[in-house]
């Protein structure tokens, strides 16, 4: 078999343009730590390789103000920004920490430096820490076509098992994180069942926020790893608003989750461990969440 073409177009339009003249047959190439892995095994043989690295732009992370007030923007995180990059970032601990701390977690030092924030979204890897908070951060991906650009919602995007909704020539270019409000608490935990290996079984990110009264103001869980797309249950994270979340209330959204997750089976647990792990780290990350709602109120009453 002939070794694949190589492109290194400038623009995101060139890359689109050799995308579509394959139709299909092309891969991009942005941190490659997927592809590599799979090109090695023989899972995949692509004609051409198009990287991203001479595309200006990409590897910038911004924040966009929503009005006068900074906190109430968008962070804006270019498609080449590496995990170590953005984890460590300024703007995205700041304004995104649920974020950073997922990305710190991912697979180890040389992974991290490699692989990028778009890279594993167009990827649709279940296997993969950052999908999940991405999910509960009602993130959203800017992607680039033949037929021009458009904005998709990471639930949207990630159809299951490497398979997402984009196009064959549509490149992701950005991801895009709405900033969390002030008070709210937030937490990812990631439990892994084999020793030698850093990829999750179960990762599930929750955030929370608080009503003056202790009540759910608003509750997220996505649960990554665990079934082929991180799954998020709005209709559940609905009814937990006004409620305090007691044990009972902790209880009953372990539970559910666990039920009414479609686990895989794989090398780093069964279906059946799965669902439960799936109703401990759930009930663990949600706790994790409000406890940190409770430590911005008591570090906001001593800078007072």
């Amino acid at each position: 078999m002939s070794a694949p073409a190589f492109f290194f177009p400038r623009t995101v339009a060139e890359a689109a343009d050799v995308l579509d003249a394959y139709d299909g047959a092309a891969k991009l190439v942005a941190g490659g730590t997927a592809l590599t892995l799979m090109v090695a095994q023989r899972l995949v043989s692509p004609q051409a390789l198009v990287s991203l690295r001479d595309v200006p732009g990409l590897g910038e992370v911004r924040i966009d103000s929503g009005g006068d007030s900074e906190d109430a923007g968008v962070l804006r995180i270019g498609a080449l920004v590496t995990h170590a990059a953005a984890a460590r970032h300024p703007l995205v601990r700041r304004h995104a920490p649920l974020l950073a701390d997922s990305l710190a977690v991912v697979g180890n030092a040389q992974v991290r430096s490699a692989a990028t924030v778009g890279g594993v979204l167009a990827e649709a890897d279940y296997a993969s820490d950052p999908p999940a908070t991405l999910r509960a951060l009602d993130a959203r991906v800017t992607a680039h076509g033949p037929a021009g650009e458009r904005t998709i919602g990471v639930g949207e995007l990630l159809l299951g098992f490497y398979q997402t909704s984009l196009a064959s020539a549509e490149i992701v270019t950005e991801v895009r994180v709405p900033v969390l409000p002030a008070g709210t608490g937030s937490a990812y935990l990631k439990y892994t069942s084999r020793s030698h290996e850093d990829r999750p079984c179960v990762g599930v990110a929750a955030i929370v926020r608080c009503a003056d009264d202790g009540t759910c103001a608003d509750l997220r869980i996505a649960v990554g790893a665990a079934c082929d797309a991180p799954l998020r249950l709005g209709a559940v994270e609905q009814q937990a608003r006004g409620r305090q979340l007691d044990d009972a209330t902790l209880t009953e959204l372990a539970d559910t989750y666990a039920d009414r997750i479609d686990p895989v089976s794989d090398v780093r647990g069964s279906a059946w461990y799965r669902r439960e792990m799936v109703r401990v780290w759930v009930r663990r990350a949600v706790e994790r969440a409000r406890l940190r709602t409770r430590a911005h109120e008591h570090s906001k009453e001593r800078a007072q």
